[in-house]
C-alpha cells in the first residue's frame, strides 16, 4: 500500500510542474493584438524633460512640434505585447524615409525592438504603416508648430475638430506636470479611428496644464543622503595653571 501511495503522490507532484497554471501570463505572439496607439510627442516638453538628456536629432536647431513617438500594438484590456522577436535590423532606407515624422534614429531603434517586432510586420512594412498612421492624423493648424500657449483642455477639442471620425473615446492627452507631453490616438489595424481600450485616458491632472513652446527643464533630483556633519575644530589646549592657584 505504501508503494502504491508513493506512486500516486509522484504523479500528482509531476502534474503540478507540467500543468499550465491559469494565472500564467499569455505569450506575446507577433501580429496578435487588438488595435494600435499612435503616440505623438510634443517636442518642447520632451526636450526639456528627457532624463537622458536632449536627443541631438530631435532637439537640435530645428524647432519641431508634434512628432511620432511610436505606433504601439495594444490589447483591449490595457496591456500590450513587447519585444516579441530578437530582430534588431533596421535598414538605412527605412531610417531615411521615417526621419521627417520621427526625427531620432535612437528612438526608431527602440520602438522597433519594443513595439514594432510585435506588429507581425517586417521593419520596412512596420515603419511604412507608422508613416501612414502619421499621415492619417491631422495635427491641428494652431498647434502644428511651437507657438502660443494652449490650455490642455482645448488640445483634445482641436484634434477632434481637425479629424472627422475621431471621437473623445479615441484620443488621450498626456501631461508631464503642468505641460502637455503627448497625444495618443487609437487606430484599428487598417488605421481607422477607434475607441481606445482600457487604461488609455487623459493624464492632465493640473487644471492649469497647457501646451507650450516654453517648457521649464526638470530640476535635478535632490539627494536623499543627509549632508555630512562638519568636523568640529580641535579644542584649545588649557592654559597652564599659575603656581599655587586653584585649577577650575
Amino acid at each position: 500500500m505504501r508503494s502504491a501511495a508513493a506512486a500516486i503522490l509522484s504523479v500528482l507532484v509531476a502534474g503540478l510542474f507540467t500543468a499550465s497554471p491559469s494565472w500564467a501570463q499569455r505569450r506575446a505572439e507577433p501580429g496578435t493584438f487588438d488595435y494600435y496607439i499612435l503616440s505623438l510627442s510634443w517636442t518642447p516638453t520632451y526636450c526639456a524633460r528627457d532624463r537622458n538628456g536632449p536627443d541631438p536629432d530631435q532637439c537640435g536647431d530645428r524647432k519641431y512640434g508634434f512628432v511620432v513617438h511610436g505606433l504601439w500594438p495594444q490589447y483591449n484590456d490595457g496591456s500590450y505585447p513587447a519585444t516579441c522577436t530578437r530582430d534588431r535590423n533596421l535598414p538605412k532606407t527605412v531610417v531615411d524615409q521615417t526621419m521627417p515624422v520621427m526625427p531620432s534614429v535612437g528612438l526608431m531603434m527602440h520602438e522597433w525592438r519594443k513595439h514594432g517586432t510585435c506588429s507581425g510586420l517586417t521593419a520596412t512594412d512596420y515603419f511604412a504603416k507608422l508613416r501612414a498612421a502619421a499621415a492619417k492624423v491631422t495635427i491641428p493648424e494652431t498647434i502644428r508648430t511651437p507657438g502660443p500657449t494652449v490650455p490642455a483642455t482645448q488640445v483634445e477639442r482641436l484634434f477632434l475638430d481637425a479629424n472627422p471620425g475621431l471621437t473623445a473615446e479615441g484620443v488621450a492627452v498626456i501631461c508631464s506636470r503642468r505641460d502637455v507631453s503627448e497625444v495618443r490616438v487609437c487606430l484599428n489595424k487598417d488605421l481607422g479611428f477607434v475607441a481606445c481600450g482600457q487604461k488609455v485616458v487623459d493624464r492632465c491632472r493640473d487644471r492649469d496644464a497647457a501646451l507650450s513652446a516654453d517648457v521649464a527643464p526638470s530640476q535635478p533630483r535632490r539627494s536623499m543622503t543627509p549632508p555630512a556633519t562638519p568636523a568640529l575644530p580641535p579644542a584649545p589646549a588649557p592654559a597652564p595653571a599659575s603656581v599655587g592657584a586653584p585649577v577650575r
